[in-house]
């Protein structure tokens, strides 16, 4: 159990702690498309931060997504003197929401110390301690992967990139390019491109190829700048909605 006073996961998603489910879920993906270190690439100076800042936000949904955890975190604030706050930056100058995260949460660890960033929510829901315990880090990042990839796959959905039963449309492909069959066929390694390309039209949200891989775990193998220009392009769409473009 974490006895410090928890991060405002609220504030992370810049959300009111009035938010229903879906205000949650929704304000989770822009922020998730906001922070994703694969915006940037490998050896850019952002990444770091990006990758903690990304952990947070994870953090933040693990957390308020389900209501048992959020009762539990409500209770936390309250005990460490967390008020209720009527909405996210209700100015009218922009506030970073990690301006206010502990520094052991907001600053990743030094590359090759061996220790893991600091999780409160990880810590206290679980108790593991994920900056001593590599078995808790892996099992944070297989959380953090779970969760994105699952409404990663709802975004592409809600955007058109994907049909409902999860056939991907001609705009998926049409953002990867040439990747869409080279590069997944050099993934599963055993089928020519073009089949490779044709067996992840098929099904979008569920396929596995020959090595159990989902889309998502696909994504995951792309190259980065593939990875970034697929992000790049879903941010577009998701934060046009969001200003009422």
């Amino acid at each position: 159990m974490a006895n410090k006073a928890p991060p405002d996961y609220y504030k992370i998603l810049e959300i009111p702690d009035t938010a229903n489910t879906q205000q949650i879920r929704d304000a989770y993906k822009r922020a998730a498309l906001k922070t994703h270190p694969d915006r940037v690439a490998a050896d850019s100076p952002e990444r770091a931060t990006r990758t903690r800042r990304f952990q947070l936000v994870n953090d933040a949904y693990y957390t308020l997504s389900d209501p048992i955890r959020r009762n539990e975190y409500d209770a936390q604030r309250r005990m460490h003197g967390g008020g209720r706050r009527s909405g996210a930056n209700t100015g009218t100058s922009y506030t970073d929401p990690f301006a206010d995260a502990d520094p052991e949460e907001s600053v990743p660890p030094e590359s090759g110390a061996g220790g893991g960033a600091y999780s409160w929510a990880w810590n206290f829901f679980t108790g593991g301690n994920t900056n001593s315990q590599s078995n808790a880090r892996n099992a944070r990042q297989q959380a953090e992967d779970a969760q994105f990839g699952d409404v990663f796959e709802e975004m592409l959905r809600e955007e058109g990139l994907a049909e409902e039963n999860n056939r991907p449309t001609s705009k998926f492909w049409s953002i990867l390019g040439a990747a869409s069959g080279g590069v997944i066929g050099f993934i599963v390694a055993n089928a020519p491109g073009a089949m490779a390309g044709a067996v992840a039209g098929n099904r979008l949200g569920a396929i596995r190829d020959t090595k159990g891989k989902s889309v998502y775990a696909v994504f995951q193998d792309l190259p980065q700048n593939d990875r970034a220009r697929l992000l790049a392009q879903l941010a577009t769409r998701v934060f046009s909605h969001a200003v009422g473009i």
